[in-house]
C-alpha cells in the first residue's frame, strides 16, 4: 500500500511540496521514509503541559532512530483548573470540539502517515482521540503523565500529606483556615509538572485511552517526574513506526484506531472506568469518541454496565489512594487483570501493542504468574518528592508491588471498594434522558436523599448561596441553564462541590445540574441532567421547595410533583419568558456557534451531526 505522504511526495507534479519539504531539512533518502506527526499541546499556562515540548523531542527522536520522519505539530489546551469560576470555563468543553478540528486540518493539510499523539490534561485528550477516531490512521497515545501529590505543612506544624489542589479549594472556603494556612496550601499541593494528582478528569481519560487499546501500558498512571515516563515515550515512538509499517507494508488495518476502538473495546474500558471511579466527564468524552468513531456506543450502554460492575479501585479525590499507589498496584491493566478473572470483560479485543487482550495481561498483569520482568519494574516507579516543574527529575523505586487484592489500592471483584460501581446513570422525571453521579464519591449514608430544592440559574449563583450560607443541611442544589446550550458550553463546578464540603455540609445536602462537575468533585452532585433547561428538560420547571427524591441504589432522581403539576408549569413557562436564564451573561460568538450545534450531554454534547448534515448540504 502506497503512504499517504506519498500525495505530497511523489511524482513530478509534486516537485512544488518536495522543494517546501527540502526547506524543512528533509533529505532525499527521508523522502522514502513514512511521515509522522508529532502532535502536542504544550504550552506556558498548564502545569500538564509545560513540558511536552521535552517529550516531544523524545518522541521524535525514537521515531527517527526506528526509520520514520518526525513532523512536530500542536494544537491548543485550555486549563480548567485556571479557567474554573470565571467566564473562561465556558470555553473548556467547546475547546474540545476546537482541538479535534484542529488536528484534522493538520494532519489532513500535509498529509502524515501515523501520528503520535502527546496529550495531558481534560478536554485535550478526548479532543485527540475524537481526530485519531475520525482519521483513522496508525496513531499512538502518550500522555505527559500525572503529577505527584504534594505535602503542606500548615504554619501551627500540622502535616497533611498527598494534598492536591482540591485541598486548597476546600481550605479557600473553610471558616476555620486564615490566609496563612490557605498560603501553606497554595504553594504546595502542585509539587510538579503533569496532570493534577488525583483520579480527575485528566488522568481518568489517560487511564481510559490505555484501557481501550491506543496507549501503552503505564500511559494513565507512570508519574510526569519519574524517568520511567521517558522510556515510556520511546517505546511510543517505535511502536508508531512498528504499526505504520504494518499497515502500509503488509496491509494490516489491524492496527488502526478505528479497528482497535470497536464497541467491545469501548464496553471494555468504560467497564474499567466504572471500576475504578473515574471522573463523570469520562461519560460525556467517551460518547463523543464512539460518535467520531462510528460505534453505537451509548449511555443506555454505560448505564447497563454500571449495574453488573463494582468499583475496585477508590483513588483520590473518591479515596485515601493517590495515582502512583494505584500505579503500584499495577496500574490499568491490574484492574483489568482483576476484571478479566471476574468475567467482566470482552476477551476478542486487541490494541495497538499486543493481538489479543489475554497475550497483554499475561505480559503485564502483575497478579499472573507470566508477568515480565519489565512490567513489574515499571510498576515500582514511585514518588520522589523533589518539588520542580521538570520531568524526569528522579528514579525513586518502591520498595515492593501492592498485590493486596483486599486492603491494597486495586481489590479483587469478592473485596469491592463499594459494592456498586464507582458511576452510575440514574433516571426520573426530572431527568427524563439521564443524568451521571460519580458514586465512588457519594458517602454510603446519602445514597438516598429527600429535601427541598434551592434553585439557581448559573454556577455564580450557586456560589454566592453556599459562600452566605443561604444552602442549609437537607436542601438540594438545583443549578441550571449551565447545560451545553444553556452555559453554553457546560460549565464544570468544582468549586460549588469544594465549597460544600469547606463548609462542612458536604454529606447533608444534594447538588443538581445540567452542566457539569469536575472528576475532582465528590458528595452527592449529579450532572448531565438530560434534557437541559435551555432544551426544554424538566429541570427548567423546578421551584425553590419542591421536594426532590434521589435513589442511587434504583438508579433514579425525581421531583415529587405530578405529570399534571408538570405539564401546568411548563404551560406557564412558555406563555412567559420561556427557556431563558434570569441572568447577566455575555456570550461571545465562539459560544454562540458552539450553542447552535450542540447536542445534550447524555449525547456526549457534541455537535449534532444530522444537523450539520442538514445545513451544510452535504449529508
Amino acid at each position: 500500500m502506497e503512504l499517504r505522504s506519498d500525495q505530497i511526495k511523489r511524482g513530478v507534479a509534486r516537485a512544488p511540496h518536495r522543494s517546501l519539504l527540502k526547506a524543512d531539512g528533509i533529505t532525499d533518502e527521508e523522502m522514502d521514509r513514512p511521515f509522522i506527526a508529532v502532535l502536542s499541546s504544550r504550552n506556558d499556562v498548564i502545569p500538564g503541559h509545560t513540558h511536552l515540548d521535552k517529550i516531544a523531542e523524545a518522541v521524535k527522536a525514537g521515531i527517527y532512530m526506528a526509520g520514520g520522519v518526525p513532523f512536530e505539530i500542536s494544537t491548543i489546551g485550555v486549563c480548567d483548573g485556571i479557567a474554573m469560576n470565571h467566564e473562561g470555563m465556558h470555553y473548556s468543553l467547546v475547546s474540545r470540539e476546537v482541538i479535534a478540528d484542529s488536528v484534522e486540518c493538520a494532519v489532513m493539510g500535509h498529509a502524515f502517515d501515523g501520528l503520535v499523539c502527546i496529550p495531558n490534561c481534560d478536554k485535550v485528550v478526548p479532543g485527540m482521540l475524537m481526530a485519531a477516531l475520525r482519521l483513522n490512521i496508525p496513531t499512538v497515545f502518550v500522555s505527559g503523565g500525572p503529577m505527584e501529590a504534594g505535602t503542606t505543612v500548615l504554619p501551627d506544624g500540622t502535616v497533611k500529606k498527598n494534598t492536591d489542589l482540591i485541598d486548597v479549594m476546600y481550605a479557600s472556603a473553610d471558616d476555620n483556615l486564615n490566609e496563612e494556612d490557605l498560603l501553606a496550601y497554595e504553594k504546595t499541593v502542585c509539587p510538579t509538572c503533569g496532570s493534577c494528582a488525583g483520579m480527575f478528569t485528566a488522568n481518568s481519560m489517560n487511564c481510559l485511552t490505555e484501557a481501550i487499546g491506543l496507549a501503552l501500558p503505564g500511559n494513565g498512571t507512570i508519574l510526569a517526574s519519574h524517568s520511567y515516563r521517558k522510556d515510556l515515550f520511546k517505546r511510543a515512538a517505535e511502536q508508531v513506526v512498528k504499526i505504520a509499517k504494518q499497515y502500509y507494508d503488509d496491509d494490516d488495518d489491524s492496527v488502526l484506531p478505528r479497528s482497535i476502538a470497536t464497541k467491545k473495546a469501548f464496553e471494555n474500558a468504560m467497564t474499567m472506568d466504572v471500576a475504578m471511579g473515574g471522573s463523570t466527564n469520562t461519560v460525556l468524552h467517551i460518547l463523543a469518541m464512539a460518535q467520531s468513531a462510528d460505534v453505537d456506543f451509548t449511555l443506555d450502554d454505560i448505564e447497563r454496565i454500571s449495574h453488573t460492575v463494582p468499583c475496585i479501585c477508590k483513588a483520590s479525590p473518591s479515596g485515601e489512594w493517590e495515582i502512583s499507589d494505584v500505579h503500584r498496584a499495577g496500574g490499568i491493566t491490574g484492574i483489568l487483570g482483576e476484571l478479566d478473572r471476574a468475567g467482566k470483560l470482552h476477551r476478542d479485543v486487541h490494541s495497538i501493542d499486543y493481538k489479543s487482550l489475554e497475550d497483554k495481561l499475561n505480559d503485564w498483569d502483575i497478579m499472573r504468574d507470566t508477568c515480565t520482568e519489565e512490567a513489574k519494574q515499571m510498576y515500582l516507579a514511585a514518588p520522589g518528592h523533589i518539588v520542580s516543574p521538570e520531568p524526569w527529575t528522579h528514579t525513586t523505586l518502591f520498595d515492593s508491588l501492592d498485590r493486596d487484592r483486599v486492603n491494597g489500592a486495586i481489590h479483587d471483584i469478592d473485596h469491592p471498594a463499594v459494592t456498586e460501581g464507582g458511576l452510575a446513570v440514574l433516571r426520573g422525571n426530572l431527568a427524563p434522558d439521564g443524568c451521571v453521579v460519580k458514586t465512588a464519591g457519594v458517602p454510603k449514608e446519602i445514597w438516598t436523599f429527600r429535601g427541598p430544592a434551592l434553585v439557581v440559574e448559573s454556577q455564580e449563583q450557586a456560589i454566592e448561596v453556599i459562600l452566605n450560607d443561604t444552602l442549609k443541611p437537607g436542601m438540594a442544589l438545583v443549578i441550571r441553564y449551565e447545560g451545553p446550550k444553556g452555559g453554553p458550553g457546560m460549565q464544570e463546578m468544582l468549586y460549588p462541590t469544594s465549597f460544600v464540603k469547606g463548609k462542612g455540609i458536604g454529606k447533608q445536602v444534594a447538588m443538581l445540574t445540567d452542566g457539569r462537575y469536575s472528576g475532582g468533585s465528590s458528595g452527592l452532585a449529579i450532572g448531565h441532567i438530560a434534557p437541559e433547561a435551555a432544551n426544554k428538560g424538566p429541570i427548567a420547571l423546578i421551584k425553590n421547595g419542591d421536594i426532590i427524591n434521589i435513589d442511587i441504589p434504583n438508579r433514579t432522581v425525581n421531583v415529587e410533583l405530578s405529570d399534571e403539576e408538570l405539564a401546568q408549569r411548563r404551560a406557564e413557562l412558555e406563555a412567559g419568558d420561556g427557556y431563558v436564564a434570569h441572568r447577566d451573561r455575555k456570550v461571545s460568538q465562539a459560544l454562540k456557534t458552539y450553542a447552535a450545534f450542540a447536542r445534550s450531554a447524555d449525547k456526549g454534547a457534541t455537535r449534532d451531526p444530522e444537523l450539520i448534515d442538514k445545513l451544510s448540504g452535504l449529508a
